[in-house]
């Protein structure tokens, strides 16, 4: 069974979907209607843009769901999933493509997340950090030894695990996990501490949204990122999607779980087409890969 898998934030690359937009009807149909949808040309910067333009969490984040989604459209009749899973920002690619919700409303909710992150970011100094080496519980129990904001935010695969808080919290985790022996602990350049109880302002502002929005259906299982489980039922989905924001992204448990429910290869759907394969890797390097 294919499994095809939609990357988040951090993807990006200058020149994404440029291609694609001169290449083929559809897709240039499709970026001419997320620039009437969004206001602006964001065609402009994801094809002309520096990098550092692409940086920027209001640009980013409609980018990379733009560039998964036009990927999946332009596969047509050949795009048909067993199941599918987004890391963080990708799981609302992963549910317009699986057909739970419709393009415009997904690209909607990806432009107001991606500003009310932006205003959380900067109500809060805050940060995140990778450590690579040490294993999940001992991560976990450092975070748990320490007064200030730091928690567990992205479990990408076995030995990495980013962290998400204060300045002050990730920098005493930060010291703790290289006392304890890890690889590697290091300060990420990013804008805020994602997928922390710092992102609560963010989550109360888009929960109206998301439950104003109407979800169906999807055409397969989705593998959500706050509990790693299968899921179908388009009320579960929608309020598993209101979590997300404040709630780790469990990518290690959700790549164990799809294997053990059938899958047996994964699929890439846009940006760089690397990021999440290498996840799946570590996870478990049996199983094939490839990028749409």
């Amino acid at each position: 069974m294919k499994a095809y898998v939609f990357p988040g934030q951090g993807s990006q690359f200058e020149g994404m979907g440029k291609d694609m937009y001169e290449n083929n009807g559809l897709a240039k149909e499709l970026f001419e209607q997320a620039n009437e949808i969004l206001g602006y040309r964001i065609t402009d910067v994801m094809f002309e843009g520096s990098a550092e333009d692409l940086k920027q969490t209001k640009i980013t984040q409609p980018a990379v769901f733009l560039h998964s989604i036009v990927r999946a459209k332009m596969a047509g009749a050949d795009f048909q999933p067993g199941a599918v899973a987004g890391h963080s920002l990708g799981e609302f690619s992963a549910l317009v493509a699986a057909g739970s919700m419709s393009f415009e409303d997904g690209l909607k909710l990806v432009q107001q997340r991606a500003l009310a992150m932006q205003k959380a970011c900067e109500m809060v100094e805050s940060t995140m950090a990778a450590v690579l080496g040490l294993d999940d519980e001992a991560v976990e129990k450092i975070c748990d030894e320490i007064s200030a904001v730091v928690v567990p935010a992205n479990y990408n695969c076995p030995g990495q695990l980013v962290i998400s808080g204060s300045l002050e919290g990730i920098d005493e985790a930060v010291k703790k996990c290289q006392e304890a022996g890890a690889m590697k602990a290091v300060v990420l350049q990013v804008g805020g501490a994602f997928h922390s109880p710092l992102m609560q302002p963010a989550k109360d502002e888009l929960q109206a949204a998301i439950e104003a929005t109407n979800f169906a259906k999807p055409v397969c299982p989705i593998y959500q990122n706050v509990n790693a489980q299968a899921e179908t039922d388009p009320v579960q989905i929608q309020k598993n999607l209101v979590d997300q924001l404040t709630a780790p992204v469990r990518w290690t448990q959700t790549m164990k779980n799809m294997i053990a429910g059938g899958v047996t290869e994964f699929i890439e759907v846009g940006g760089t087409g690397k990021v999440l394969r290498g996840f799946v890797a570590r996870v478990d390097r049996r199983f094939p890969t490839s990028t749409l």
